[in-house]
This record gives structure tokens, C-alpha cells and sequence, in this order.
């Protein structure tokens, strides 16, 4: 005889699926596969900005790429 799952009592007790994960539901619910590679793309630079203004002998490397 198998147990029943039983239903959380309270809201609190639901497993929160995380941002991620409701992000790329989000993009494969409504087909919105463009936004991947803008968002990849803006990671990216801001990376690159990051990397350029904490290490002050790489500055002039990245700033020639913009």
C-alpha cells in the first residue's frame, strides 16, 4: 500500500523552484529564445568591464575593444 502525498499546509512549505529555473520557463513558455544571447552578451561585457577596472594594466586592452 503506497503512500499519499500530502498537500503542504501552508504556503511557506512549497518549494520555491528558484530564479533560474523560472527564468527558462518563462523563456520556453512564451518562445522568447532571443532574449538568451542579448542576455549572454550583456553578462559578457559586464564581465569584461569588471575584469578592466580591477586590474588597472588590463584597462587599455579592454577599453580598445569598445
Amino acid at each position: 500500500m503506497a503512500k499519499q502525498p500530502q498537500a503542504p499546509d501552508r504556503e511557506e512549505d512549497l518549494e520555491n523552484p528558484g530564479f533560474w529555473s523560472e527564468f527558462f520557463g518563462f523563456i520556453s513558455h512564451n518562445k522568447k529564445w532571443w532574449l538568451i544571447p542579448l542576455l549572454a552578451m550583456l553578462a559578457l561585457m559586464g564581465g569584461l568591464l569588471l575584469i578592466a577596472g580591477q586590474h588597472s594594466a588590463l584597462a587599455p586592452f579592454i577599453y580598445t575593444l569598445f
